[in-house]
């Protein structure tokens, strides 16, 4: 899964890089406000479209990184088996997830085509645009969780249970703690 791993890295880098300029934006925003009582028009607009983008792009991120939440109480006290089971109910039910937000999300694409829909704002962005952005990554989160499903089920029907155990379990603290020291020690 080394492909998946790069993947999640420009991802995230991508993710990351949005966020600065949606910083960067509030901020000449809010300092041009206060400073010159003068507004640029649209950053709250912008800051939209940057959230919708970025939230799709960390969608992908957290699943590749085994990173979306879930209750492991129980999870933990199963045998390993069944922490395979749980791991193969929770990735396949992401997936289906998934296609369903790509379902729904592509009406909304296709409204915004057919009535060329604008933004309610000053700038009257065509919303097709930033949508397209937007469908192409819940379709991309969709393709990777499909993917990671398709894996889990593979190793499911071959019985390598352990090995869907270990790939597809929750992090656990000690994991996330090695993970953070590691990252440390290459910024170093």
């Amino acid at each position: 899964m080394p492909l998946m791993k790069r993947l999640s890295d420009i991802l995230g880098l991508a993710f990351g890089w949005l966020t600065m300029l949606l910083a960067l934006t509030v901020t000449v925003e809010v300092a041009s406000r206060k400073l010159f009582n003068w507004s640029m028009q649209g950053a709250d607009e912008i800051g939209g479209y940057i959230l919708a983008v970025s939230a799709c792009l960390s969608f992908c991120v957290a699943l590749i990184g085994r990173n979306h939440m879930r209750i492991d109480v129980i999870h933990y006290r199963l045998s390993r088996n069944g922490q395979a089971l749980m791991n193969w109910i929770s990735v396949t039910s992401i997936a289906l997830f998934s296609l369903v937000l790509a379902w729904a999300s592509f009406g909304v694409i296709r409204d915004t085509f057919a009535y060329n829909s604008t933004a309610p704002t000053p700038w009257a962005t065509p919303l097709k645009y930033p949508q397209s952005v937007w469908y192409a990554g819940i379709v991309a989160f969709a393709v990777v969780a499909i993917l990671l499903a398709g894996r889990a089920s593979r190793l499911l029907l071959q019985g390598r249970l352990a090995e869907l155990a270990s790939e597809f379990e929750p992090k656990a603290a000690r994991e996330e703690l090695q993970e953070e020291l590691e990252d440390a020690r290459r910024r170093l």
